[in-house]
């Protein structure tokens, strides 16, 4: 499981450090290939480990095929995906546009998310938390109602 955040810096070629923590994690099947797709509800990409995207995509598949919002989920973040492997030093390379929907420039966080990773610009992450401390209340309400 992915936990914690992590500050970290892009370089000029879009490649950013997976902290050491979460290459453990990652590598920890052998299997060191991952998945990078946008979030469709905030400027940050998703991580997934190959094995857990290929469980999540056939969850996805189990879907019903000629639901609206199925086949929008579908465009906005199954098509999107990029299979990706970490280089020798640890690295992830970003393509361009999921920098882009991210707002990557240069100071990045992971951020753990238990079964995926999060990747945000440090100042996005950094507004998101903040905006989430304002909805404390209603987010209370709902962990009681989920009984965590």
């Amino acid at each position: 499981m992915f936990r914690g955040h992590f500050p970290h810096t892009l370089d000029s070629k879009g490649r950013v450090s997976l902290p050491s923590r979460f290459r453990e994690v990652l590598t920890a099947e052998g299997d060191s290939r991952f998945v990078l797709t946008p979030s469709p509800f905030d400027p940050c990409l998703h991580l997934y480990p190959m094995r857990a995207w290929e469980e999540f995509e056939r969850k996805v598949d189990a879907l019903p095929s000629l639901d609206r919002t199925t086949t929008l989920f579908r465009r906005l973040y199954v098509s999107a995906a990029v299979e990706c492997e970490l280089d020798s030093a640890g690295r992830v390379l970003v393509p361009p546009g999921l920098r882009q929907h991210a707002r990557l420039e240069k100071d990045v966080m992971w951020a753990g998310m238990g079964r995926k990773l999060e990747l945000w610009s440090k100042q996005d992450f950094e507004n998101t938390l903040k905006a989430s401390l304002e909805d404390q209340e209603a987010l209370r309400r709902a962990m009681e109602q989920l009984q965590l």
